[in-house]
């Protein structure tokens, strides 16, 4: 068999010796199925009527020479071509399943992640924790996972707790150890060690004072969220005899972060608060908090905030969240959520699930539902069962036509016009004249 031609043959140099510009990963590619395994996932908006044949194998064949010669790149001199290679992978981890590709790449991947986290700047940290979050996503539970994080987990920790490194490094990082955590170990010791990280981290959020260097608290206060966040996360796989003491430690001092200046802090800790309730209250049914009275009258205040000095985004998105939480304290009630991927529904029934969920899609971000459909992984934290399995012709059939989709886009137009008008009329001072 002959050898293909070699392309690219100036992939990582240009002339001169000047870095190249990286190209990224597209959402062409993206919106290509290339892995032959995964080709029965596809949603149904995926297919065109009347569309050309894809060739699975060359187009797989092109998609793995990219992603190959990114990887590569995560080791070129110049820092902005790693973190641009680095992107480009996170993009292809994201929308695609590359399971077989990255198992026979994985230690090369993790040593490349290393040596970005280790010794990259700011962006480019970020960038990595982010792609190592990514890695044990698509890998999933299992020995190389756990080999993974062995190998980044002390550099993550390392990085969270070390005061001179940027916050937005140390921030991808607290979020990248609780992630992999999650998804990869089955190690107590390593599971509390990786809280007791975090710990140390969100719990000076308590301190109201001013630091060593006379710096405001707020100014690392986009740490304390991530590690509240990625602590809680963990929390939720803990068992129960340890739930209880990180609930009888926290309890009592989550409520004096509900009036932190900074809305992301807020919402994070109300959360947080409504999360420990509903578990305190399944490890006992007749859970009783002292000062119930007081932090109901704090989050109802929050619910109804009307405060003119805040935008009003934030306003609206505050008493949004908070009238929720007022609800899981008080009434131990759960707005019910439906999340649609594909033919199939997910119902998010309770803070659990919901903080696993918006955790999981933040950095997934528009992969979610291509991975809820066809990622193992997930589909066995949120109990989804096996892969639906439909074949092309299937999903075609599902799909409704042009016209038809013509004619409801029409209607739903026509409906909120009309919703609209009301809603102006209503709003509007006219007077009549005669």
């Amino acid at each position: 068999m002959p050898k293909p031609k070699k392309r690219g043959s100036n992939h990582q140099r240009g002339a001169g010796g000047q870095p190249r510009n990286v190209q990224p990963f597209s959402d062409e590619d993206a919106s290509i199925e290339t892995m032959s395994h995964c080709s029965g996932f596809s949603d149904p908006a995926s297919f065109t009527e009347d569309g050309p044949e894809v060739d699975e194998e060359a187009t797989q064949e092109d998609l793995e020479y990219k992603l190959k010669g990114f990887i590569d790149l995560t080791l070129d001199k110049s820092a902005k071509t790693r973190q641009a290679a680095l992107e480009s992978l996170k993009s292809a981890f994201s929308s695609k399943i590359l399971y077989e590709f990255i198992m026979e790449r994985r230690m090369t991947l993790t040593d490349s992640i290393e040596r970005c986290i280790k010794k990259g700047k700011s962006d480019e940290q970020c960038a990595a924790a982010g792609l190592a979050c990514l890695l044990c996503v698509q890998m999933g539970s299992g020995i190389e996972s756990e080999e993974i994080f062995k190998t980044l987990g002390p550099v993550l920790k390392k990085i969270v707790c070390d005061g001179t490194a940027s916050i937005q490094a140390r921030q991808a990082c607290a979020t990248c150890l609780g992630i992999c955590c999650f998804i990869v170990t089955d190690d107590i010791t390593e599971l509390y060690s990786a809280m007791e990280c975090l710990e140390n981290i969100f719990t000076k959020a308590y301190q109201r004072d001013r630091d060593t260097n006379g710096v405001s608290s707020t100014h690392n206060t986009v740490l304390h969220i991530s590690a509240l966040l990625a602590w809680t996360l963990l929390l939720t796989i803990c068992p129960m005899n340890e739930v209880k003491k990180k609930i009888e430690m926290h309890l009592h001092k989550l409520p004096s972060l509900l009036s932190c200046d900074d809305l992301n802090m807020r919402i994070a800790a109300g959360e947080t608060l409504a999360l420990l309730f509903e578990l305190a209250r399944e490890t006992d049914a007749d859970f009783f908090y002292e000062d119930m009275d007081l932090l109901t009258e704090k989050l109802r205040a929050l619910a109804t905030d009307g405060n003119k000095h805040r935008a009003k985004v934030d306003k609206r998105k505050q008493r949004s969240v908070f009238r929720d939480v007022l609800r899981a304290v008080e009434e131990r009630d759960f707005p019910t959520e439906m999340v649609k991927f594909g033919p199939e529904r997910m119902y998010i029934d309770c803070w659990v699930k919901k903080q696993t969920y918006d955790t999981f899609k933040e950095i997934l971000g528009s992969g979610m539902q291509y991975h809820l459909q066809s990622n193992d992984f997930l589909r066995n934290v949120f109990e989804l069962g096996p892969p639906v399995m439909l074949d092309a012709a299937t999903l075609k059939t599902m799909k409704i036509s042009r016209f038809e989709r013509h004619l409801y886009n029409s209607a739903a137009f026509k409906a909120r016009t009309k919703a609209r008008s009301k809603c102006r009329d209503k709003r509007a001072d006219v007077g009549e004249f005669f």
